[in-house]
């Protein structure tokens, strides 16, 4: 009551001029105005009557910016914003040590915190981390990003002073194995890890990260663009809880990590593989995770259907199934076709750089009854009579993307009367589709959701953004396919390094398929909301 007093006690053009479109702006213009009151000495203080505890609540609406305008009021509203912030982001520039003791005073109760540094800066230093540490003992997540001059003593006393800390994100720093360790060791409540760029490990082939004390709490491991990424692979193995694996451009040979993986018990439901040598023996070592919900595929040149037929004739609750083929035509049809006969429960799948026939494409309308999403992009071979089959058989289907494919008007007529269920279509970059079919199909199917682009885009000028282990926007943009005499090349080539694993294969893939870098074929195609969100989030 003493707050929706204090609201319309307020100045008769307030709400009329601030509007109510924004709650939190609204919320920042209401902070002014009773500022302004107090100080004129007009109107009656109903928010002084207010506890703390909900004053503390109100703010926790507010976004940081306009909370940090309403710490301006007066001393207590200060106070209490400083004390019920548990989130605080910095930039962790050299300069920031002798701001430590005053920040860390106001902002007594953070338990989530980032710390970021550009390229172009010198960093905080162990010194600065260590004073954190010790003001921050309750700190339960830290984000580290371009920290390059913190080091191993930095990390080591940082991990004894916040043994509480649940998540740990590091990226671009320079810290290497014993300071991973040190974390591992001291931090026994651990559940997520994600590592990106760290460029200490890069010269300790020897040495090993973990298992550690935090082998036994943690449940998502995301690794990175690493060059020595294997030295992890103690604590994958020794990681009894984990439930979330991603492997993003990595270096090395991993079948035989997974398959020491998959050589004890586990309860691994979330598997991600971007740019990594993995064969079809990788993925008949994951066929043994019996539990598994979600695999990523991406670009892995080397995995077939051979492999994917094991992994859906075993794993048989997958939900969801992203591949990114990349026009190799090593993964088609059998491994569809085995998808649909066993993966009743799949209800997302992403094709891209696939290239299915109706058959396949008949088997997965008629027995994955639960496909809700489904995503096609860059076939060559999903034309009409594909897109008509999926139409009249994909009854549970909510949202489909198709992109890049030989589909004319004709194809895409046929959702004014099919998928009953379909709430969003998107087409993009088929030449076949017109620009006048987006309103036919909007007067024929009033609540569908139609996003069309029919602009030519020649294949050399094409858009591309890397996927980077995350879910991506609505779109999907992909750049110049690898033809099919390269693909062949590619595939000979593999053979070919065969007896030398370790160091031609890794040559190859950093030349040919652009391990670090480069153009790529984003994997599309929905604003997916995973159970496992962006790994860099605090």
């Amino acid at each position: 009551m003493g707050q929706a007093s204090s609201i319309h006690g307020l100045s008769p053009g307030l709400t009329h001029r601030h509007g109510h479109t924004n709650p939190s702006h609204h919320c920042s213009a209401v902070a002014s105005e009773i500022l302004y009151l107090e100080d004129s000495g007009c109107g009656e203080d109903y928010i002084s009557e207010l506890p703390d505890e909900c004053l503390a609540s109100i703010f926790q609406f507010l976004s940081s910016g306009d909370r940090k305008i309403c710490s301006l009021v007066s001393r207590r509203w200060m106070r209490v914003e400083g004390q019920s912030r548990h989130r605080l982001a910095l930039s962790a520039h050299s300069d920031l040590l002798p701001l430590v003791p005053s920040l860390f005073s106001r902002f007594d109760a953070v338990t989530k915190l980032a710390l970021r540094c550009d390229r172009r800066s010198v960093s905080i230093e162990d010194d600065a981390l260590v004073l954190i540490s010790l003001r921050c003992r309750n700190l339960t997540r830290l984000k580290l990003r371009g920290c390059r001059e913190l080091t191993e003593v930095g990390m080591a006393a940082f991990a004894k002073n916040c043994k509480s800390l649940k998540k740990l994100s590091c990226g671009s720093c320079m810290f290497g194995v014993k300071g991973m360790n040190a974390v591992l060791d001291n931090c026994s409540a651990l559940e997520e890890l994600s590592v990106k760029r760290l460029r200490g490990i890069n010269d300790g082939a020897a040495e090993q990260i973990g298992p550690g004390l935090a082998a036994s709490s943690l449940k998502t491991i995301c690794l990175k663009e690493l060059y020595n990424g294997q030295s992890f692979g103690p604590l994958i193995i020794g990681a009894k809880n984990l439930r979330s694996l991603k492997l993003l451009r990595c270096l090395g040979d991993w079948d035989r990590i997974l398959e020491m993986v998959a050589n004890r018990k586990n309860s691994l439901v979330e598997i991600h593989l971007e740019r990594l040598q993995v064969t079809d023996a990788g993925l008949m070592a994951i066929s043994k995770f019996t539990d598994l919900e979600i695999l990523h595929l991406v670009k892995i040149p080397e995995c077939t259907n051979l492999g994917i037929v094991s992994v859906a004739e075993h794993c048989k609750l997958l939900r969801k199934v992203h591949i990114d083929g990349w026009r190799t035509n090593r993964i088609g049809n059998d491994g569809l076709i085995a998808i649909a006969k066993n993966c009743g429960n799949l209800q997302e799948l992403v094709l891209i750089g696939v290239n299915p026939s109706s058959i396949s494409l008949e088997s997965l309308a008629t027995n994955c009854q639960k496909l809700e999403r489904l995503a096609l992009c860059g076939s060559e071979t999903i034309g009409d009579a594909e897109i008509s089959c999926i139409a009249a058989k994909c009854m549970a289907l909510k949202k489909l993307c198709i992109k890049g494919c030989p589909v004319s008007d004709q194809g895409i007529e046929s959702f004014a009367w099919g998928c009953p269920n379909l709430i969003k279509i998107k087409v993009k970059k088929c030449r076949g589709v017109t620009s006048d079919l987006a309103d036919w199909l909007r007067v024929r199917r009033g609540s569908l959701v139609v996003n069309l682009d029919v602009c030519e885009v020649e294949a050399d000028v094409l858009d591309a953004s890397a996927s980077d282990g995350g879910a991506q926007d609505d779109g999907v943009e992909f750049p110049p396919m690898v033809s099919q005499v390269g693909a062949a090349a590619a595939a000979a080539a593999v053979v070919e390094a065969a007896p030398s694993r370790s160091n031609g294969r890794m040559s190859f893939f950093k030349s040919r398929f652009g391990l670090f870098g480069g153009r790529s074929l984003a994997a599309c195609a929905f604003r997916l909301r995973s159970n496992t969100g962006s790994n860099d989030r605090l």
